[in-house]
C-alpha cells in the first residue's frame, strides 16, 4: 500500500477535520470513541465548520476501535493516551439509546 502524504491527515477545509493536534484527537477518550461509534457530520471542530460525513463504524469491534484511536492519537505528531478496548466497551454500553 503506498504511502500517504502527510498533507492528507491535516484534513480538508469545510470538508473533513484533520486527524493533526485537533482537541477531537487529543482530548477526552468518549469523544473520539463517539465519532467511531456514532459517525459525525456538520460539526465545528476547534472553531472550523467541517460538513462531509463520516459514516458510524460501530460493526467494528471494541479492540479493533482501540487499535485504530490508539494509532491516530499517537501518530502524525500527535501524544496521546491510548485508548483500551475496556475503555470502549464501557463508552458504547453507555452510549445506547
Amino acid at each position: 500500500m503506498p504511502e500517504l502524504s502527510p498533507s492528507r491527515w491535516g484534513g480538508v477545509d469545510g470538508l473533513n477535520p484533520p486527524l493533526i493536534k485537533t482537541s477531537y484527537v487529543l482530548g477526552e477518550k468518549p469523544r473520539i470513541v463517539k465519532v467511531v461509534l456514532n459517525g459525525l457530520q456538520g460539526e465545528d471542530i476547534d472553531g472550523e465548520p467541517y460538513n462531509n460525513a463520516m459514516p458510524s463504524y460501530d460493526f467494528l469491534t471494541d479492540q479493533q476501535i482501540a487499535s485504530v484511536l490508539t494509532y491516530v492519537r499517537n501518530s502524525f505528531g500527535n501524544k496521546a493516551a491510548p485508548i483500551s478496548a475496556a475503555e470502549v466497551k464501557a463508552i458504547r454500553a453507555a452510549n445506547k439509546k
